[in-house]
């Protein structure tokens, strides 16, 4: 990889001194290019629902991070329903071995016929006979790690960090719920494009500043006063605090939150995603970059407890949405303004905020 002209990033561990992002890093394609190699190539990414490749034999192609990565990848089941992750591209000339979801017994390209097993192993190809030195283990699909939580599956083209470290304080909090008995609700699952970097995005949610300035009805059902963040390693939670007579989480006795008028665990996983927990089930956020200032953002719905998946803070998310979009898109043109380049932190009230920029800039001067 060439080494990239642009200056290392600045931020400040110390909130209370540190600046903002730098506003170019928003808008200019070459750090955009610097995020796709160092950040999100090496982050854990959303891959599929885990439902839907549960049958032995069923192979599921998809492109990771459609517009940033375009990566060709395939999820396949074997007989014994065991799940791997995959390289979509034929080990011989580089065309798509999986063009459709399918039940097959073997994978096919079907450019020149070279045939592997759902393990990625190479099978065979006609018209080999004579090539010497054949096969070895590069005609076999590179394999990619896949990992399976609750209903979701994730992978990683070169993980620089532990899938399971990741995931760790999200379990601490939400380990008593069934998470495999969540089940996907396409009716409230859907997209929206966003005229707005892809971080920016993520700045907004990862603040609580913001919320009784755009969000009303939100405001109007959580307890701002007692509204905090949590920083780990890898992630952060924000803690939704509802006000009396709203709907709130059942939390088991040994839980760390036990006793608190809980109504949303905010969770946030570097770079790119987000795990809001409502007492109603979970709204995944997957924050999909498709340019420098072009964004798609995917909610997800896995629904718990169906009775409650129009009360409280969790209730009518598109409303919250679109409240979020407003403001992002307008900050998206603020910060391509010739006339600003930082700002300064709220050490109360954007934690969560800071956490990130210092997270995303340590992984962009990589390798600089």
């Amino acid at each position: 990889m060439k080494v990239s002209p642009l200056p290392p990033i600045d931020i400040d561990e110390d909130i209370r001194v540190s600046s903002t992002l730098p506003a170019h890093v928003y808008s200019d394609p070459a750090y955009f290019k610097i995020q796709q190699d160092r950040v999100f190539a090496r982050s854990w990414q959303y891959a599929a629902d885990a439902d839907r490749v549960k049958a032995p034999g069923h192979v599921l192609p998809f492109t990771l991070l459609e517009g940033c990565l375009d990566e060709p990848l395939v999820i396949t089941s074997d007989e014994n329903a065991k799940l791997r992750c995959m390289s979509n591209v034929c080990t011989h000339r580089g065309a798509l071995v999986v063009e459709g979801e399918a039940h097959l017994k073997t994978l096919r390209c079907r450019y020149h016929g070279r045939r592997f097993d759902l393990d990625g192993s190479f099978v065979g190809m006609p018209e080999m006979d004579d090539t010497a030195n054949f096969p070895t283990a590069a005609d076999c699909l590179p394999q990619l790690p896949l990992e399976k939580w609750g209903p979701l599956l994730f992978t990683s083209l070169s993980p620089a960090f532990d899938f399971n470290e990741l995931m760790a304080p999200v379990n601490e909090r939400v380990s008593w719920m069934p998470l495999d008995e969540f089940r996907r609700d396409a009716k409230t699952s859907r997209d929206y494009l966003i005229n707005a970097n892809w971080a920016l995005y993520c700045d907004n949610y990862l603040e609580e500043f913001h919320i009784p300035y755009v969000h009303q009805g939100l405001s109007e059902q959580l307890d701002y006063s007692s509204y905090y963040t949590e920083k780990f390693a890898l992630a952060s939670l924000q803690m939704g605090i509802a006000r009396p007579g709203e709907p709130v989480f059942d939390l088991p006795a040994s839980h760390p939150d036990h006793g608190k008028r809980v109504a949303a665990f905010y969770f946030w996983l570097f770079p790119n995603l987000m795990l809001n927990f409502y007492p109603w089930g979970l709204s995944l956020n997957v924050v999909n970059p498709i340019g420098a200032s072009r964004t798609r953002v995917s909610f997800v719905s896995y629904v718990w407890k169906e009775s409650l998946r129009e009360q409280g803070v969790g209730g009518d998310l598109h409303k919250v949405e679109m409240e979020d979009e407003e403001v992002v898109e307008s900050v998206q043109r603020g910060v391509s303004s010739r006339l600003y380049d930082r700002g300064r932190f709220s050490a109360r009230r954007e934690v969560g905020t800071h956490h990130f920029h210092h997270m995303l800039a340590r992984f962009m001067n990589e390798e600089q």
